[in-house]
């Protein structure tokens, strides 16, 4: 591994407010979000802390409406409670995503 070259980077002060919200918005430490900012690295703000939570529980949501579409192709049909729920499963899957994001 080559050995770091050092800078020093003068800020004013208005420059490094911008660059310590960046750092939040982004969850990144300063030095590596100016690092891969010179690496022309298009950043995108850090997810919501919620959000893997969201992904979890809309895959468990869409497991439960795969496993309802697989009953109803094997039988050829889908008896009205299934359509009931999986229509509450999309609902429940709306809902989760307006609470959290």
């Amino acid at each position: 591994m080559k050995p770091y070259k050092t800078m020093t980077l003068r800020l004013n002060a208005t420059e490094y407010a911008h660059l310590c919200r960046q750092a939040e918005v982004t969850g990144l430490k300063k030095e590596p979000l100016v690092r891969q900012l010179i690496m022309g690295v298009n950043l995108r703000p850090r997810p919501p802390d919620a959000y893997a939570d969201l992904l979890r529980a809309l895959s468990a949501i869409g497991n439960n409406i795969n496993q309802l579409a697989h009953q109803a192709n094997a039988r050829g049909a889908a008896t009205g409670d299934e359509i009931t729920e999986a229509l509450l499963l999309v609902h429940q899957t709306a809902r989760l995503v307006r609470e959290r994001l």
